[in-house]
């Protein structure tokens, strides 16, 4: 066996066996919960990884107040110019759907067919519907049995970077600079860098490893605010209420129908085209809430999206004589581009590491956010690399072996790259 062979397999299996048994631990985030981590079940996942870093030889590895996980992989080149690098993955995975008593299944030697999941057979991981299959005839393809999501986003991340930690280790042969590693709580909630010491972690740049197929790098995302949009009524007895209900139930009914239908939604939209998404509704008679994601790839176009739902509401309260508004705009996250563009070397070696592993780099906007969309800002660059994700936050979410092992190769390549490059 060549030397690049015998990395590739020592490399696949590390990743696919720990991500197996990162799924199992139940590590969904909760927005309504005011505890940091959001749920104990991440608490639970991040201490095991402090754990296992330690037995890899990673000594500093520890778990902070907040419940970020940091660790260093020491140098094995001494020159002093070689600047610290990070990886980074979020252990949180999506609320939106069932998280407990994951169980993965490891399809070996992957046909081209439809893998229906057993536990619920109406689920149907079908290939005519999901194109990027074709690319792995003859591969390890990991799903979840049909009553959960699978959890690749980010498990397949967090046991990427732990992997390559692992094989860094054992090859003290490879130059390559301090590296830095974070797994975080929360990100799924827009929380994961809410607490990031930047300057604890102490790196120049970092990659987050929480992207979908094999050789992408995303190093531009959405601009999002949030806003909340409260319709006021008045609730009295309905037998007794004519002349006197206004009904804040159905002004809010009325203002989501007035939303645009045929643009503008995440249903209409794609590439660089930004939009405006109802998604939650608080309802009561007397004050109904609607939640409202606002995106947008050019920041300043936020303000125009939302001075025109406000236009809408108040069009609305109009029409509903004795019904009022309050308009609520939260900040989420900018564009990391802005950021990341005074940071071209950050780009370029990660475009080489790809390249490096046999792959050519396929860069596209993230249309989301990630964690690397806020530490930029915090004075971290933070592009986002592959993870082998796919089908995010769905029961049909699934992922390849293959590409997990591509992941921790470019993790690899990466480190000796900055060291080369120095």
């Amino acid at each position: 066996m060549t030397s690049a062979g015998k990395k590739q397999s020592q490399i696949q299996t590390s990743a696919l066996r720990r991500f197996l048994k990162y799924v199992t631990y139940d590590t969904r985030s909760d927005e309504h919960s005011s505890t940091f981590p959001s749920t104990p079940g991440q608490l639970v996942l991040l201490r095991e990884l402090v754990a296992e870093l330690q037995a890899l030889g990673v000594r500093d590895a520890a778990m902070d107040d907040h419940g970020y996980v940091m660790a260093t992989v020491a140098p094995t080149v001494g020159r002093d110019r070689v600047p610290v690098i990070g990886f980074i993955a979020h252990v949180d995975t999506s609320p939106e759907m069932p998280g407990h008593d994951v169980r993965p299944l490891v399809h070996e030697h992957y046909d081209g067919g439809d893998l229906a999941l057993p536990d619920d057979r109406s689920v149907v991981l079908r290939a005519s519907e999901n194109p990027a299959l074709a690319a792995q005839i003859g591969n390890t393809i990991v799903t979840a049995s049909g009553l959960t999501l699978l959890g690749s986003d980010d498990k397949a991340g967090v046991a990427e970077i732990v992997a390559a930690v692992e094989y860094l280790v054992a090859h003290p042969e490879i130059e390559h600079g301090p590296v830095r590693i974070a797994f975080t709580p929360d990100e799924e909630i827009g929380r994961g860098a809410n607490h990031f010491d930047v300057s604890r972690f102490g790196a120049a740049c970092a990659y987050t490893l929480d992207g979908g197929g094999r050789g992408e790098l995303e190093f531009e995302s959405f601009s999002a605010d949030a806003v909340t949009i409260t319709f006021k009524g008045f609730n009295t007895h309905p037998g007794y209420a004519k002349g006197r209900m206004v009904n804040a139930i159905r002004v809010a009914a009325d203002f989501v129908t007035r939303l645009p239908q045929d643009t503008m939604s995440p249903e209409t939209t794609e590439g660089y085209e930004g939009y405006l998404h109802p998604y939650q509704l608080h309802p009561a008679v007397d004050a109904t809430s609607v939640k409202i994601l606002v995106r947008d790839f050019v920041t300043a176009k936020l303000k125009e999206k939302e001075d025109y739902i406000q236009q809408i509401a108040r069009d609305v309260v109009r029409d509903h004589p004795g019904a009022s508004v309050e308009f609520a705009i939260a900040e989420q996250y900018r564009n990391m581009r802005e950021v990341l563009e005074q940071h071209p070397r950050v780009i370029d070696l990660a475009r080489q590491a790809i390249r490096r592993a046999g792959m050519e780099p396929i860069e596209r906007p993230i249309r989301g956010g990630t964690d690397g969309s806020r530490l930029s800002f915090m004075g971290l660059p933070t592009p986002n690399l592959f993870a082998g994700e796919h089908n995010f936050h769905s029961r049909l979410e699934w992922i390849s072996a293959e590409d997990m092992d591509k992941a921790v190769e470019v993790i690899v390549g990466l480190c000796e790259l900055w060291a080369r490059d120095c």
